[in-house]
């Protein structure tokens, strides 16, 4: 596809989270697999509410992600746009100016219920005259202004959800610009996507009511409409709506908690698909084969415990030459590549590997008195080394025969002596890493 660009514009009003996360993923990987570019957009004209920290976090995730963007632009700077955007719509009779308070207009609101009709704009503000507006003002109050929509059928193929219709009489004038001079989201969000040259809007199924009145701006300005694509919203793992928890699943909470960014790239790219959930190692593969019409109309649910296990996936697959320099950072010195094999299938974290590395060439906590005697004729099997990982099963084999244990009573002691922990990684491949002299020093006889 020619002249393919999408956009992803987030507020920086707060952290991203697995659901916005998923929108920028999508549309990342639409546009790569299509060759075209991915502008990142900060819809930054709530000046109460918009924040610099989380603009700064944003890019941030989307980097932890591996989602580089090939543009972006800050609203907050684009106002001047905006301004010459209205005044066109003004001199072409598509805005105007609406004087009612907030109180105002949500009697009208109430009012329109009680008697069975649509809640929308009853358009009072077109019946004012001049001296009626003048005097609106004199007393003091400020316009808000409205884009006036046509009457009529605004109809779309949407790549998701199917053809879409709905009828501009049924539809509220929206506000474009507050009392106070400030932009609300739609008419900035046209006018970039014009600028943008951007083809497709792949966002949340939350903006398919947007999407039929932007259509009329798009025209208003003379501006050819993109294809539109909306997903269905994610769901938690009981179906209920995933909002009320979006605190533990922002992007910035799975990073602390230890959370692989591909485990999060995996999962959210085959959500809502028909295709099997698995660990994918890079973008690039993701990238291969993509299809927005994969997606379905049916909303997926975000399952933690599922991105935990497609986590745990990814770090046992992982290779050493991935591993090494991350283990290097924690500072585990003599994590080698066989140190990392030998643990890598008992991690749900890469954090872990420390209390493994700890197991193999710290301190472990010393056996209780009870199991000195047992473990004193332990320590008198022990071979010589060289150890291999036949080493584990020819000397517990003699301990058991010297003790007479046999089962978990032989092999737990053992463990629990030698690691500091009752379970883990398979003996046979710690017992090398451990060594004879750190070995008998665990097992009391050094």
């Amino acid at each position: 596809m020619a002249g393919i660009c999408v956009r992803f514009a987030p507020s920086p009003t707060g952290l991203l989270h697995v659901g916005n996360a998923r929108i920028a993923l999508v549309n990342w990987l639409f546009a790569k697999a299509a060759g075209g570019t991915f502008a990142l957009r900060l819809d930054d004209t709530d000046v109460e509410r918009s924040d610099p920290r989380f603009a700064t976090a944003i890019e941030r995730d989307l980097a932890w992600l591996g989602l580089a963007w090939d543009t972006r632009i800050r609203q907050s700077e684009r106002l001047a746009d905006y301004r010459a955007a209205l005044e066109r719509l003004k001199d072409a009779g598509r805005v105007y100016a609406c004087f009612e308070t907030a109180d105002e207009l949500e009697f009208k609101r109430k009012k329109a219920l009680r008697a069975g009709r649509p809640p929308i704009y009853d358009r009072a503000a077109l019946k004012l005259s001049a001296i009626e507006r003048e005097a609106l003002i004199a007393e003091g109050r400020r316009p808000h202004w409205r884009f006036k929509l046509d009457e009529g059928a605004i109809t779309w193929d949407d790549a998701v959800r199917g053809p879409q219709r709905f009828e501009g009489g049924n539809l509220s004038d929206p506000v474009v610009v507050r009392e106070d001079g400030a932009f609300l989201y739609m008419l900035p969000s046209v006018v970039d996507d014009v600028a943008l040259g951007v083809s497709h809007v792949i966002r949340g199924e939350d903006h398919v009511v947007n999407t039929a009145v932007q259509i009329r701006m798009f025209e208003a300005l003379g501006a050819r409409a993109p294809a539109f694509a909306h997903l269905p919203l994610l769901m938690d793992a009981k179906g209920a709506n995933l909002s009320k928890r979006l605190g533990s699943l922002s992007l910035e909470s799975l990073r602390e908690s230890g959370i692989e960014p591909m485990a999060v790239n995996s999962l959210l790219a085959r959500l809502g698909t028909a295709d099997a959930i698995a660990p994918v190692s890079s973008l690039a593969t993701l990238v291969e084969g993509f299809e927005l019409g994969r997606f379905g109309r049916a909303s997926p649910r975000f399952d933690p415990d599922e991105l935990s296990r497609l986590n745990a996936r990814l770090l046992h697959a992982m290779t050493f030459a991935e591993a090494g320099p991350r283990l290097a950072a924690l500072g585990l010195a003599s994590a080698d590549e066989r140190f990392w094999r030998a643990v890598r299938s008992n991690l749900e974290r890469f954090s872990e590997a420390k209390v493994w590395h700890d197991a193999c060439f710290g301190d472990v906590p010393p056996p209780s008195a009870e199991m000195r005697e047992f473990l004193r004729v332990a320590a008198g099997a022990l071979p010589p080394e060289p150890w291999a990982e036949d080493t584990w099963g020819a000397w517990s084999r003699s301990v058991g025969a010297a003790t007479g244990r046999k089962g978990a009573q032989l092999f737990r002691p053992l463990r629990l002596a030698l690691t500091g922990r009752e379970h883990g990684p398979e003996m046979k491949v710690l017992l090398p890493l451990i060594g004879r002299a750190r070995a008998e020093k665990r097992l009391g006889a050094a």
